[in-house]
């Protein structure tokens, strides 16, 4: 079963965003660029690396074609609330504006049930002998603030989501692709509470970077470099488009009035697979009524038929 890991399902409107590649194989090839994505595309983009294909074809430059035959074997998609974008160290990362709206659901495999998940149980597990406070360099937070321990919580969270798949290394080898989709809050409520131009918001967010690069190389390497991990910076969320727009064939048309021309409606990728089916299905049976009634109107009655056969045998005994 493939493994997918769901904080939260969010639809929302996104404001000043960023996407980016922290860790990608070989056979996944993403261009330097400029190029704006749709935050509603975003699961379109984890499909097609992954090998799968998708409803509506994705024409974003930013995702060149790969290697068809050799395919990642999980997506990690790590969301962060609260922020446009964060200092992310020189290297082979690539960045993307995000536009729109994110959309992401999924549901947990048993084998991270362990998890800690209440506000209860992520307390108690910051101040166990193992818990990241013992090797996160705090600064200007402080272990006594509800706020900051929320946020070290989360990174609590990321070391124990690698560290557990470690144990069951079966999980990452196996012929089922993975997904994890994570959103952390932690930094928008420390920027709630501190303010964005505070020393705390400037230290959650280094920690937060350096955090982000431990867990992209570990999920990296236990799948032995053939995952994609990928990041979503998201400064704030407009609830208020939830409901103006509940499915994107509602957006669609509201754009697009119906055409005064009576022009066929489009195909949608289905209709190969219908049509193929309908088609030798009638021609199938076609051939066998076709074949059938040759076969009768060529009987001859004293031999083929067995009800002039029986009915011959009945005449003679009596």
């Amino acid at each position: 079963m493939a493994v997918f890991i769901m904080l939260l399902a969010l639809v929302a409107g996104v404001l000043g965003n960023e996407f980016s590649i922290l860790r990608s194989p070989g056979s996944v090839v993403f261009r330097n660029g400029n190029w704006p994505i749709p935050g509603e595309r975003i699961p379109d983009v984890a499909a097609l690396t992954m090998g799968f294909s998708v409803k509506d074809d994705l024409s974003w430059p930013g995702l060149a074609v790969g290697n068809l035959f050799h395919r990642p074997r999980a997506t990690i998609m790590v969301m962060v609330k609260g922020v446009d974008k964060l200092a992310l160290p020189p290297g082979n990362v690539i960045s993307y504006p995000l536009e729109n709206r994110v959309y992401m659901v999924g549901k947990a495999n048993s084998v991270f049930e362990d998890l800690s998940v209440t506000l209860r149980q992520l307390r108690n597990r910051l101040f166990q002998e193992n818990s990241v406070l013992s090797s996160l360099p705090l600064n200007s937070l402080s272990r006594n603030n509800e706020v900051d321990l929320l946020f070290l919580s989360e990174l609590q969270v990321l070391h124990d989501i690698s560290s557990l798949l470690s144990r069951h290394k079966h999980l990452a080898k196996d012929h089922s692709p993975d997904l994890y989709s994570l959103e952390l809050a932690g930094l928008d409520e420390i920027g709630k509470r501190y303010g964005e131009d505070s020393e705390q918001f400037r230290d959650a967010s280094k920690i937060l970077v350096d955090a982000l690069q431990k867990f992209a190389d570990d999920m990296y390497n236990l799948y032995g470099g053939n995952a994609v991990v990928e990041l979503v910076t998201v400064k704030s969320f407009d609830t208020s488009l939830i409901r103006k727009t509940r499915t994107t064939l509602e957006a669609k048309q509201a754009k697009n009035p119906e055409s005064p021309y009576n022009l066929a409606y489009k195909y949608n990728f289905e209709y190969s697979v219908v049509f193929n089916m309908v088609l030798w299905i009638m021609i199938g049976l076609a051939l066998a009524v076709i074949i059938t009634s040759y076969n009768i109107w060529n009987m001859d009655p004293g031999y083929d038929s067995i009800i002039y056969r029986m009915t011959n045998q009945k005449i003679r005994m009596d």
